[in-house]
């Protein structure tokens, strides 16, 4: 599992950005969150931890949860 902090979050469209402690962003959607984190109270600085799979627009955070 990778750890990183989320960077963004954009709450009316469902999704944001994880900063990866190597400095790669990863993009997450909401579908993705782990039951230990609620998308409406997610916001900016949380370190979390997460999986990355690939997806057709290139890789993304699943998995995510509270670090």
């Amino acid at each position: 599992m990778a750890t990183g902090t989320v960077k963004k979050v954009i709450s009316d469209r469902g999704f944001g950005f994880i900063t990866a402690e190597d400095g790669k962003d990863y993009f997450f959607h909401r579908d993705g969150l782990d039951r230990s984190l609620e998308f409406d109270r997610l916001v900016g600085g949380e370190q979390v931890q997460f999986t990355v799979e690939s997806s057709p627009k290139g890789p993304r955070a699943v998995n995510v949860q509270a670090a």
